[in-house]
């Protein structure tokens, strides 16, 4: 069994679409980002830099209570390598699945962050930081479309964790006013993998975080978040 510590963020669906995808018996903890639970000892001691998601694979290594992996990343290429599926074993294609989930760890997840962050959750609009960081963003989704133009997936011919790693944190296009007609490589795959039954509950796991207050925002983005612990 696997204890998938989550929330309902782009990174936390990552793993949830993967556990649905290999069929692995999980459980969900869900952490409340939004009252502080990612700061909690017990999930520090599984998530020392306080992110979601994390998981322990309680089969993995029994004795000590199970193997504790945290990082999206990491957690798709575990999993992956644990059922033998979404990841070559070696060769070109195991690199090409590699090259593009770094492309997400490296730029789609942090230059979109930081664009839904300025456009949608500070206090103070910086037009300045909302521009950087969605032209960032539309220049990424290109990067994304010219692949897609020319393979079926992120890695070639095989739906592999590169796909998985990318498609949650380029669901939000709409709010950040970009136009998905302008990338329809990348719409044609978006809908592709939209469709699959895995993919479609994997974005259901846990549900969806209840509305910003005072509070939340002081735990995601005030001066609990920079706390030396």
């Amino acid at each position: 069994m696997i204890d998938l510590y989550t929330a309902a963020t782009p990174n936390g669906f990552k793993a949830s679409i993967a556990l649905e995808e290999l069929g692995l018996p999980y459980k969900v903890v869900p952490v409340d980002l939004r009252t502080g639970q990612q700061f909690a000892p017990d999930f520090l001691k599984i998530s020392p830099n306080n992110k979601i998601p994390a998981i322990v694979d309680h089969d993995a290594d029994a004795e000590t209570g199970g193997l504790a992996v945290f990082e999206s990343g990491a957690i798709l290429v575990y999993l992956a390598e644990k059922t033998g599926r979404f990841l070559a074993k070696e060769g070109s294609a195991r690199y090409a699945a590699l090259e593009w989930v770094f492309f997400q760890v490296g730029g789609t997840g942090p230059m979109l962050g930081q664009a839904y962050h300025f456009k949608m959750y500070a206090q103070e609009k910086n037009q300045y930081a909302i521009d950087r960081y969605t032209n960032e963003g539309k220049r990424l989704y290109g990067v994304l479309d010219r692949r897609l133009a020319q393979v079926k997936y992120l890695a070639g011919d095989d739906y592999t964790i590169a796909d998985i790693a990318n498609l949650p944190w380029l669901l939000g296009y709409a709010r950040l006013g970009i136009d998905i007609t302008e990338y329809p490589h990348l719409n044609r795959w978006m809908d592709e993998l939209k469709a699959r039954p895995a993919v479609h509950r994997g974005l259901q796991i846990p549900p969806p975080n209840a509305p910003m207050d005072e509070k939340a925002r002081e735990a995601l983005f005030g001066k609990s978040q920079y706390e030396r612990r």
